[in-house]
């Protein structure tokens, strides 16, 4: 028996329905689909070229960012062969060139699709400071091969240029205090939190050729040169930031050892160098070139005349004369009587809080000999110079990473940038246009679903 005219329109009612109700699903599947999925990951990728060695590292941050700056996190820690950049008077070049084994890991980790939306920042911190004081030009040369080699990768090149000595301790103190999460931290309501100020902590790098002491104080920086100021996640932060070039541990030790050379007749009449280093353990003696220790602009006495090309290293074993050795690299009387002063004359406001020390210069076995001259710097440097106590000692943790991420500047350069890096439409805002398109579709399917079933009803049961 074949269906009667009102049986087949109400068929075909009932059938336009169902596909109205299966295509308002399927938009919503979709949608919620595109809602649900992952934020796109942005990268970034930083050199520090240090005066010992240079280092890249990868950085991401999921693309919708919290109060305008990246949640980021360390992807690849690189280490490039050789020496720090300064290094390549000679052959500036081989500076470039030995950036590009760590550049190819980081290229084998970002997707291909994002390699010319990826920031590439190279910072120069001491070492190159000290070489552009002596001799610019060649200063010049290593940072356009850098440039050259970086600028023809398929990346977002942001230059390379001197760090300022005020910000490479400023974002450092950044990085740590982000690290331990006393920037932002994740709270037990599934939301982004500002930890209260009293967990924000100083940061101490201890590098080759400088040293940098940040942290932030109870008052006020009455040295204006010494404030670095930022916006993190929708807080400000005003800190104290010095950097003491010269008074890293290499150039400590070279300056120390400048100071000890003395000029001895030979039996044959000629001239000879000699040291005899407190320092240095008894019996310890060895042969090294002399001219070397008069280059750096840090060592501000000449090569003692009539002095032959090698100096006789001597060590003596005492530690007594070691520390007086040490003192007399730092003028302590320019600040005394004076709270706010630190050494040669250098203003530091009143410390608080605990301090992380990072000691960025790598170690090795062959310099046995310097560990206790490096010791007894150290404990000069932060008793003496930074004026911990044996009070406030406790306070100061000594680390290389934390939470498995590496302690320096580069993660803080990379959390200040991701602010000036556009972001997509914050995760709420999408929830919110979410909602506003959920509610419109479903109220779509609701009036059409309303205007065949009038219509079927008018069908199946006509006024008489």
């Amino acid at each position: 028996m074949g269906l009667s005219w009102k049986e087949g329109v109400l068929t075909i009612l009932l059938g336009a329905a169902a596909a109205s109700g299966l295509t308002t699903l399927i938009l919503f599947l979709v949608e919620a689909t595109s809602i649900l999925l992952p934020a796109d990951t942005k990268f970034g990728i930083v050199f520090d070229a240090g005066s010992s060695h240079t280092s890249l590292f990868v950085y991401k941050w999921p693309a919708d960012k919290e109060n305008n700056t990246g949640v980021v996190s360390q992807a690849l820690a690189c280490q490039a062969e050789g020496p720090g950049i300064s290094s390549y008077t000679s052959d500036p070049a081989l500076a470039g060139e030995s950036l590009r084994g760590c550049l190819e890991e980081a290229l084998a980790l970002i997707p291909e699709a994002q390699h010319r939306e990826t920031p590439t920042f190279l910072g120069a911190t001491a070492g190159m400071r000290l070489l552009s004081q002596k001799n610019s030009s060649q200063a010049e040369r290593i940072f356009a091969e850098v440039a050259r080699v970086l600028s023809q990768s398929p990346v977002d090149f942001r230059g390379a240029s001197l760090l300022a000595g005020l910000d490479e301790g400023a974002f450092a103190w950044i990085t740590i205090n982000y690290v331990l999460g006393s920037l932002l931290t994740y709270t037990f309501s599934g939301e982004w939190a500002r930890p209260p100020e009293a967990t924000l902590v100083g940061a101490l790098d201890m590098g080759g050729a400088s040293t940098q002491m940040s942290f932030v104080p109870g008052g006020p920086i009455l040295d204006a040169s010494t404030k670095a100021s930022f916006i993190l996640y929708g807080s400000s932060y005003s800190v104290y930031s010095h950097s003491y070039l010269c008074f890293g541990r290499d150039e400590v030790l070279n300056r120390l050892l400048a100071r000890l050379v003395q000029v001895r007749p030979a039996r044959a009449g000629r001239h000879s160098g000699l040291a005899r280093h407190p320092c240095y353990h008894s019996g310890y003696r060895a042969t090294v070139p002399l001219a070397p220790l008069f280059e750096s602009p840090c060592v501000h006495t000449s090569m003692p005349p009539g002095a032959a090309q090698n100096l006789t290293v001597e060590g003596a074993g005492n530690p007594g004369a070691c520390v007086s050795a040490i003192r007399e690299l730092f003028n302590f009387s320019s600040c005394e009587g004076q709270a706010d002063c630190t050494f040669d004359g250098v203003y530091q406001p009143l410390m608080q809080g605990r301090f992380y020390v990072e000691v960025s210069y790598p170690e090795h076995a062959s310099w046995l000999r310097d560990y206790c001259a490096s010791g007894l710097y150290i404990l000069t440097l932060l008793l003496e110079g930074y004026g911990f106590s044996e009070e406030t000692w406790p306070s100061i943790e000594f680390r290389r990473q934390a939470g498995g991420t590496d302690i320096g500047w580069t993660l803080g350069y990379m959390l200040n940038l991701t602010n000036m890096i556009p972001a997509k439409a914050p995760a709420m805002k999408q929830a919110e246009n979410y909602g506003v398109w959920a509610a419109g579709i479903v109220l779509v399917g609701l009036t059409l679903g309303a205007i065949l079933g009038a219509a079927a009803v008018q069908l199946l049961w006509p006024r008489d």
